[in-house]
C-alpha cells in the first residue's frame, strides 16, 4: 500500500475527537482528553438557558465541527433553507470549522427519522450535486458529505464508490470519510472494504467517523453507534491512515452510551493509531 501525503492545511481540525451528547452533561471532559468535538447543528439552534450555556463553554474550549441530520440533501422535496440559514448562523456563532451531512435523505413533506438511500444513477448525481451546490452558495463555504450505510439500492445504475465520487466531483465538496459505515456495506453488499477505500478521492477528506455498529447476522451488519469498536473497523481505519496520512477522526455514540472514561479510552486508541502512523509510516504504508 503506498501512502499518500496530504497537507494538514486540508483538515479543519487535528487528531482524535468525540461527539458531544447531552448525556455527558453530568460529566467534564478535561482538556486535552479529545481534541475536537462534535454535535448535530439540529440538536442546538436556539436552545439556551443552562444547556445553551454549556454548549458555550464547549466551543469555547475545543474546537468544533458539526454533523447535520435533516439536511435530506436527495429528497424529492425542496430543500429547507431556512434551515441553512440558521444552520449558518449556528456556524458563525460556535466557530465550527466544518459542516458536514449525509449522502442520502430523511424527508419527503414530512421527517421519516431515517436515511434513505439516494439511487445510483447519473439523474440522482446531477440532482444532489446542484442542491449541494445551493447549500454551499448559501452557507458562503464547502461542506462534506458522508459516505452512507445503506441496505437496498434501488435502480442501480452505477457501483456506491462510482456514485460518491462523481456527486463530490460536480458538486465541488469535501467529503467525510465514514469508517464503519464502508465495514458495513461491504459485509452487506459483498465489496472489497480496502479497494472501496483506495478508490475514494483522499484530497476531499476533511475528517473521518468511527463507530459500532450491531449484528443481526454474518452477512448482515446494522449501522447503530451504539456499540464499541471492532477490531475489523480499527484495522480499516488504520489501513485508511496508510493510504491518506492520520486524519482526524471523530468517535461516534448515540446511544448506549456507556460512562466517560470507556469513550475517553477509544478516543486514546483513535490516537494511538494515529501516533503510530507517523512514527512508522513506511512499516504501516507497506501493510495490506
Amino acid at each position: 500500500m503506498t501512502m499518500t501525503p496530504i497537507k494538514t492545511a486540508n483538515f479543519p481540525v487535528a487528531g482524535a475527537g468525540l461527539g458531544l451528547r447531552r448525556d455527558m452533561m453530568a460529566q467534564s471532559i478535561d482538556d486535552g482528553a479529545v481534541d475536537f468535538m462534535e454535535v448535530a447543528p439540529e440538536n442546538w439552534i436556539r436552545v439556551g438557558g443552562r444547556l445553551g450555556r454549556w454548549l458555550d463553554q464547549y466551543s469555547e474550549r475545543f474546537p468544533f465541527v458539526c454533523h447535520g441530520l435533516s439536511l435530506s440533501i436527495g429528497s424529492p422535496a425542496p430543500l429547507d433553507m431556512a434551515l441553512v440559514r440558521d444552520i449558518r448562523e449556528f456556524i458563525r456563532h460556535h466557530r465550527i470549522r466544518c459542516y458536514s451531512e449525509h449522502l442520502s435523505y430523511c424527508s419527503d413533506g414530512g421527517h421519516l427519522y431515517d436515511l434513505l438511500p439516494i439511487p445510483f444513477t447519473a439523474e440522482a448525481v446531477h440532482y444532489v450535486a446542484g442542491r449541494i451546490r445551493r447549500v454551499q452558495e448559501e452557507l458562503g463555504q464547502r461542506i462534506a458529505m458522508e459516505n452512507v450505510s445503506y441496505y437496498a439500492a434501488p435502480g442501480q445504475e452505477m457501483s456506491e464508490l462510482e456514485f460518491i465520487n462523481a456527486v463530490l466531483a460536480e458538486a465541488d465538496c469535501d467529503l467525510l470519510l465514514d469508517v464503519n459505515n464502508i465495514y458495513v456495506n461491504a459485509v452487506n453488499h459483498a465489496y472489497d472494504a480496502l479497494e472501496f477505500l483506495r478508490g475514494l478521492p483522499g484530497e476531499r477528506i476533511r475528517y473521518a467517523h468511527i463507530a459500532g455498529h450491531y449484528d443481526e447476522a454474518p452477512d448482515l451488519k446494522v449501522d447503530t453507534h451504539g456499540a464499541a469498536v471492532i477490531a475489523p473497523v480499527w484495522q480499516l481505519l488504520e489501513q485508511a491512515y496508510a493510504l491518506y496520512g492520520p486524519i482526524p477522526t471523530l468517535l461516534e455514540r448515540d446511544f448506549n452510551i456507556p460512562p466517560l472514561p470507556e469513550l475517553l479510552a477509544e478516543v486514546a486508541q483513535i490516537r494511538g493509531i494515529q501516533t503510530r502512523v507517523q512514527q512508522e509510516p513506511t512499516r504501516v504504508g507497506a501493510a495490506g
